[in-house]
């Protein structure tokens, strides 16, 4: 499978999603990534009620997430020709404690390299949208797209903030040097 046929079906499956939101205001983002080599946790089963025997060591990509506007939002997330599963938690996602804070969760939506849900989501909340694999060493490009009736922001990590911070630091610093000449 090629990667624009790969995305196109992405797309496609996505649009169907996006009739479950009824605003105007409606917002449809799509991410992408890849798995490979990322880090790995025991994923737990969409219920949360268990960790996996099955999926005891699967890489995962986490992506946080704010909304401006209450609302039901959905979630599709398509894998390149492996097995997809796609969480989400809110506050936090803690992958040493996978069951804590699931709020919802999703293993062969439409195919099993499609995964996806929809869900209430409240405005002020941060979310965490894990995907993953359904087997150990599977791994690979996904494409996650999210609807709903706000916006939808992604949320940088800490690290991304202080690497910003770092980069202005240096640059006011070299501009200071440069007038002091």
């Amino acid at each position: 499978m090629n990667i624009a046929k790969f995305f196109r079906s992405a797309l496609a499956i996505s649009a169907l999603f996006v009739g479950l939101v009824h605003s105007a205001k409606a917002e449809l983002v799509t991410y992408t990534g890849d798995t490979t080599g990322g880090p790995t946790f025991n994923r737990p089963f969409t219920d949360f009620s268990n960790l996996s025997t099955t999926g005891t060591n699967v890489a995962y990509n986490a992506i946080t997430i704010s909304i401006d506007t209450s609302g039901e939002y959905s979630f599709v997330a398509t894998g390149l020709g492996f097995d997809t599963m796609l969480f989400l938690y809110k506050d936090a996602f803690d992958p040493t404690a996978p069951k804590l804070n699931g709020v919802a969760g999703s293993d062969d939506l439409v195919s099993h390299n499609t995964s996806g849900f929809a869900s209430e989501l409240e405005a002020g909340s941060l979310y965490t949208v894990v995907f993953t694999s359904y087997y150990n060493d599977f791994a690979g490009q996904y494409a996650l797209t999210i609807a709903g009736p706000g916006v939808i922001t992604a949320v940088p990590e800490p690290q991304t903030w202080l690497m910003l911070g770092l980069g202005l630091a240096a640059l006011a610093y070299a501009q200071r040097r440069r007038a002091a000449r």
